[in-house]
């Protein structure tokens, strides 16, 4: 037991551990664990951004989707879901009702709708940026191609998120149709880099077939990669999926992730997201203090909040929404933190670290 503890201190000290090590930690995890590793990965936090943790507003454009992720509620397979489309228009006033509510980061997320096309991006991305120039604009708009990220950050987009689900390549065909390829998503996000977003991972915990060792290699490509931001949360099942009746990842598993990736790089943008919320009722104040520093309240108009499902049983009225903000406030203040409005661009923090390949970053698995 005195080792773990001994490798949660010298992750600590180093920002890097080798993959058995990774494992070896889960393996090993406990509440103590756990709980020695949340108070190292506070400390660090801290010591990068104090109190602090950021907001964004959320606005779930579309969530129809032409890929058929296996875990994913909004899958095209689903004929049971409920489709919508946000117009321009209604885009541009959920950003300006998150103006006036003090956000200077709104978050353009849905699945892969060919309807938003370049064209159509790159105007409303205009649109934004000239309305508020004070504001960043995210984007989380799965794959496309280099020529498409380019137009978008040409545009104006900041940022990028592209959650990679999964380190494991095998792993990541369990979870993914034949037409989507591991090869592809670890491309897309080094050409995110190369471009100049600050760019932004993640990944599932408690997926289904998923083992330590996938778990470790998620941590080990995390550290490697060195992203803008990091966006994890457990596994949840929808029902109208192929893991319908798989279990959902735990809390424990998740928070203790967050408290590593803190410690690989105290810098790192750390969301507590609503699939944290999700599964317990202070499931985001708890991932702030295992180390995350950003929430994503939801912006998105409340006639579709319930319809971007996911997983079942999602959270979409309440102190999640972007309207309630000074709830929001209370509930990190009761922990210690304040929330801030800001743009809550990533703070430099530069660590060590051994060099890798060009390319795709290999760690075995």
């Amino acid at each position: 037991m005195n080792e773990l503890f001994q490798l949660i201190d010298r992750l600590e000290q180093e920002h890097s551990l080798s993959c058995d090590e990774y494992e070896v930690l889960l393996d090993g995890l406990t509440p103590e664990l756990a709980e020695y590793a949340a108070h190292k990965a506070s400390k660090a936090q801290h010591a990068v951004y104090g109190n602090t943790v950021y907001v964004r507003g959320l606005i779930e454009i579309s969530n129809i989707c032409k890929n058929d992720c296996l875990y994913c509620g909004i899958r095209r397979s689903n004929h049971n879901c409920s489709r919508y489309r946000l117009s321009e228009e209604e885009i541009l006033s959920c950003c300006s009702e998150g103006y006036e509510l003090g956000f200077r980061t709104f978050v353009m997320q849905g699945g892969e709708d060919p309807h938003f096309d370049d064209e159509l991006l790159c105007s409303l991305i205009g649109k934004i940026k000239k309305a508020y120039p004070d504001c960043a604009v995210t984007l989380s708009l799965g794959e496309r191609s280099r020529e498409s990220y380019e137009a978008l950050f040409n545009a104006g987009a900041d940022r990028y998120l592209l959650r990679h689900e999964t380190a494991d390549p095998d792993l990541y065909r369990k979870l993914h149709p034949e037409a989507m390829s591991f090869e592809n998503r670890m491309q897309c996000l080094k050409t995110l880099k190369e471009i100049g977003y600050q760019t932004g991972c993640g990944f599932m915990v408690g997926a289904p077939y998923q083992t330590n060792r996938s778990l470790a290699a998620d941590l080990k490509f995390v550290e490697l990669f060195q992203p803008a931001m990091c966006g994890i949360g457990p596994f949840i099942p929808h029902e109208a999926t192929p893991f319908s009746g798989f279990p959902p990842g735990t809390l424990q598993t998740t928070l203790f992730l967050l408290s590593l990736l803190r410690l690989t790089d105290p810098g790192l943008l750390l969301p507590a997201t609503t699939a944290l919320g999700t599964i317990d009722p202070s499931g985001r104040e708890q991932g702030i203090l295992a180390g995350a520093n950003v929430v994503m309240p939801n912006l998105s108009p409340v006639s579709v909040r319930k319809k971007y499902e996911l997983y079942n049983n999602k959270i979409c009225t309440g102190e999640e929404s972007a309207q309630c903000k000074s709830c929001l406030s209370r509930r990190m203040e009761s922990i210690g933190y304040r929330i801030v409005t800001d743009r809550g661009d990533r703070k430099p923090f530069q660590a060590h670290r051994m060099k890798k390949k060009e390319g795709i970053i290999n760690v075995s698995v």
